[in-house]
């Protein structure tokens, strides 16, 4: 089971199949949706959800491990980004070219997006790393498969680690 926490002990328990198709439909949003440096800095954090490179049952992450940023204006925009994200996936966003029915997506993004969407990043715990540093942001784009890549860390997107 991977285990993506919101607050108050809110989780979203899901297999790995379900964790793969819910990365999967992130990383075709936030592909598209991703301007400002925490944007592909979270694109960052989700190429490590790959668990064709990190091991099945060994991903997910807690909304309060996230840097939110310093000021109550940077924590809207990580926020807002976020839920842009999530929106924008459970619009079906490029959902056509995945090669299977993403099952249960929509259902795990509502899910999620209510977790978000009740979240307050003035809560998180300072410094707790788990977003990578702006060093080790996503910002390389798979030419194949346009989203967003692994690099600097290695150099597949989830599309290609998964063999599409």
């Amino acid at each position: 089971m991977n285990v993506f926490e919101g607050a108050d002990g809110r989780q979203l328990e899901m297999t790995n199949g379900g964790t793969a198709v819910f990365v999967d439909v992130l990383t075709l949003a936030v592909s598209t949706l991703a301007r400002e440096p925490w944007d592909f800095r979270f694109a960052a954090l989700l190429t490590r959800q790959d668990q064709n490179v990190m091991g099945r049952g060994m991903v997910g992450f807690g909304l309060a491990e996230l840097d939110w940023g310093d000021t109550p204006q940077e924590r809207a925009a990580a926020k807002g980004f976020l839920l842009r994200v999530l929106d924008l996936a459970l619009s079906r966003h490029r959902w056509e070219e995945l090669t299977y029915e993403p099952p249960r997506a929509e259902g795990y993004l509502r899910t999620y997006r209510t977790m978000v969407l009740d979240f307050d990043p003035a809560a998180a715990r300072t410094g707790a790393g788990v977003l990578p540093g702006p060093d080790q942001a996503a910002v390389a784009s798979c030419v194949r498969h346009r989203v967003l890549g692994g690099l600097p860390v290695w150099e597949d997107c989830v599309f290609c680690t998964a063999g599409v």
